[in-house]
């Protein structure tokens, strides 16, 4: 038990470089919304309802942290700061960081009947501060949310979904891999907000022109006329 303990705190430092000692990472409120999780989920588990939820509610006071007891939670999981919401049919692998202010919502089912309605995170997924991930999303593993980014739709593995004014925009990870860092990434990575705005219009611009050439194909196909590749093939 207590390597276990030592190994989720060394991986809990290995993402924060703020503490320093295992002692300090214990005065943590996610390390300590965590256990009661475990506690709570236990319970929940044995179909003790009610003291799941006394557990869920006594660590939400203490710690700002709203962990379901339905929730099910990997190995190393790490909440950095507080106020994160989880939701009950929430599933969450390993090694997997949350930042402040996230939430993992859910959906209203419309017949009544609950069933899975909140994300799936698979390993190694980062999300940024703000982020709101809703529904039965599913994130692949090791991709990133950023800050403010709203996810409603699957995240492929490895990908980037980047938070910007009234909107996300879900880019390729070979393109943003190295310039989009989302708060909570290690810190020799480098991050220019700039370089991410061009990145943005560019990777919009690119999709535009390969719509735009997909139209004007299937009309040059309906009207019998050669396509504009059929045409530079020829020549």
């Amino acid at each position: 038990m207590f390597r276990r303990l030592k190994a989720y705190l060394d991986s809990i430092h290995a993402r924060d470089p703020a503490p320093r000692s295992r002692a300090e990472i214990l005065l943590y409120p996610g390390v300590w919304a965590v256990f009661y999780h475990r506690i709570a989920h236990r319970l929940y588990k044995g179909r003790w309802f009610f003291l799941a939820r006394a557990v869920n509610h006594w660590s939400r006071w203490m710690t700002a942290i709203d962990i379901h007891p339905g929730a099910t939670i990997g190995r190393n999981f790490f909440i950095d700061h507080g106020f994160v919401v989880i939701g009950e049919t929430a599933e969450i692998g390993d090694d997997v960081t949350i930042y402040q202010c996230v939430t993992l919502g859910g959906t209203s089912p419309d017949n009544g009947v609950a069933g899975k309605r909140h994300p799936t995170l698979l390993n190694g997924v980062i999300i940024g501060s703000g982020a709101q991930v809703l529904g039965p999303v599913t994130v692949g593993e090791r991709s990133r949310i950023g800050a403010n980014a709203v996810v409603t739709r699957d995240v492929p593995e490895g990908a980037v979904m980047v938070g910007i004014p009234a909107r996300s925009t879900l880019v390729e990870a070979a393109t943003w891999q190295k310039d989009f860092v989302p708060y909570g990434t290690p810190c020799s990575e480098l991050f220019d907000p700039a370089t991410q705005k061009l990145e943005i219009m560019r990777c919009e611009m690119e999709t535009l022109r390969k719509r735009l050439d997909a139209m004007i194909e299937a009309g040059e196909k309906g009207s019998g006329k050669p396509s504009g590749r059929e045409r530079r093939d020829r020549a």
